[in-house]
């Protein structure tokens, strides 16, 4: 088990983290979450977080550790994520990082090394003052690759990220010092119309499950819109259902759309990860577990 670190990866709603719960509990394992979203308090239903009850089956850090008010970037998840491995790795445990946000997970494997840039206030609010399309625009011309991974509808990101090309006064090259570890990358895999049934019915069911209750209470308890709309496509089409932008069907329909839509881009992203191992099930994974361990 010594310096070993299993991942699970995939597209949404494929079941990542059943798999992880039933893997820590074969093989001696705690879960690292690597959600964007599920590091916020009081995004449940809206994010995926597992229940308490499945906490219970088997240790789950990185959850509920910010509140929606504040921001936490892919920076500070990854300094948090390697000293958690380190610490399930003295208990004799195997680490497994389980989650659908690219960023987070790669940060971690290939150990990126983040520029230390100042913020600057006066280049902060010139940016902000600009749209969504203005910034994404801007970002496309200075740097292409980093305007095609950036989440496109988060202008917190987009802001600092051409803060950082501004004050560095260049693009430069990102510094990778890839983790020491033996590493056993899983990755669900649904064919396309079944996936998209999967979106749909987990959709359904997070809409019964008060989803849109969820957000009222987050909006009740100060958050504002703008920073609903960051928080990705629940809370952000919910939001605008809330404040009449548009109606439940619309509301219904977009976010059946922009769903699978972010499931094509999770899976663009999963491909560039190396040595992936495709699963279509528990015992897959089950099986080529044991046999990475043994």
């Amino acid at each position: 088990m010594k310096n070993k670190i299993l991942v699970i990866i995939g597209p949404t709603a494929t079941g990542k983290s059943d798999i992880a719960i039933n893997l820590a509990r074969q093989f001696n394992g705690e879960i690292i979450s690597a959600d964007s979203r599920q590091v916020y308090k009081k995004l449940d239903i809206g994010s995926g977080k597992v229940t308490k009850e499945e906490q219970k089956l088997a240790k789950h850090y990185l959850l509920d550790i910010v509140s929606p008010k504040q921001q936490f970037s892919v920076a500070e998840y990854q300094k948090l994520a390697n000293k958690t491995i380190k610490k399930i790795q003295s208990h004799k445990k195997l680490p497994i990082i389980c989650g659908g946000s690219p960023m987070y997970i790669i940060s971690v494997l290939e150990g990126w090394q983040f520029p230390k840039t100042k913020t600057n206030l006066k280049l902060r609010k010139r940016l902000e003052s600009k749209s969504l399309d203005e910034l994404l625009s801007e970002l496309k011309k200075l740097d292409p690759t980093r305007a095609e991974t950036i989440e496109q509808k988060n202008k917190r990101r987009l802001v600092r990220a051409l803060e950082i090309i501004y004050l560095n006064g260049e693009v430069k090259p990102l510094i990778k010092k890839p983790i020491n570890a033996d590493i056993l990358i899983l990755s669900t895999k649904k064919e396309k119309e079944a996936l998209k049934e999967l979106i749909k019915s987990r959709l359904d069911r997070r809409l019964n499950e008060n989803m849109i209750q969820e957000v009222a209470n987050l909006k009740k308890q100060g958050i504002p819109s703008q920073r609903l709309e960051d928080l990705g496509l629940e809370y952000r089409y919910i939001n605008q259902y809330l404040d009449k932008k548009i109606s439940y069907t619309e509301m219904y329909d977009i976010l059946s759309k922009k769903i699978v839509d972010f499931s094509k881009r999770q899976i663009t992203w999963f491909k560039t990860f190396p040595n992936v191992r495709y699963i279509q099930n528990q015992e897959e994974a089950t099986k080529l577990t044991k046999d990475w361990i043994i």
